[in-house]
């Protein structure tokens, strides 16, 4: 889930960060009460600074999907089913969003896009 954080990317990596967990909060990959890795320990599997780390996880305590607690660690919080599917819209939102904007930037349209996706969706029900 750490992976694939793009440092050439426009989107800040404590975004990028953020997205990835958040994604798979919403997933229930991570599961409710489950410690996230220590700043330090992220900051130097990511090799990132330990600030964007801190970043990434506040910004997940705004939104209220972990809970930083002094001296213990970062903690997945508890979501309701309805929080948990309106993160997921949201990820799946921004995924599709980020996409297509890649998409016409390599100058393909929208229905391309969509029919590469119709595809892979085909082949991967098989």
């Amino acid at each position: 889930m750490f992976e694939h954080l793009d440092p050439a990317s426009p989107t800040p990596l404590y975004a990028q960060l953020a997205e990835r967990l958040r994604a798979a909060i919403a997933a229930g990959d991570l599961a409710p009460g489950e410690l996230l890795p220590s700043v330090r320990q992220l900051a130097v599997r990511l090799r990132l600074n330990p600030g964007t780390v801190v970043q990434a996880y506040r910004d997940l305590e705004t939104a209220g999907l972990v809970e930083l607690r002094q001296g213990s660690g970062t903690y997945v919080r508890e979501l309701t089913p309805s929080r948990r599917a309106a993160e997921q819209s949201a990820v799946s939102s921004r995924l599709a969003n980020e996409m297509l904007a890649r998409a016409v930037g390599l100058g393909l349209s929208g229905e391309d896009l969509l029919n590469a996706l119709r595809t892979a969706l085909g082949e991967k029900r098989r």
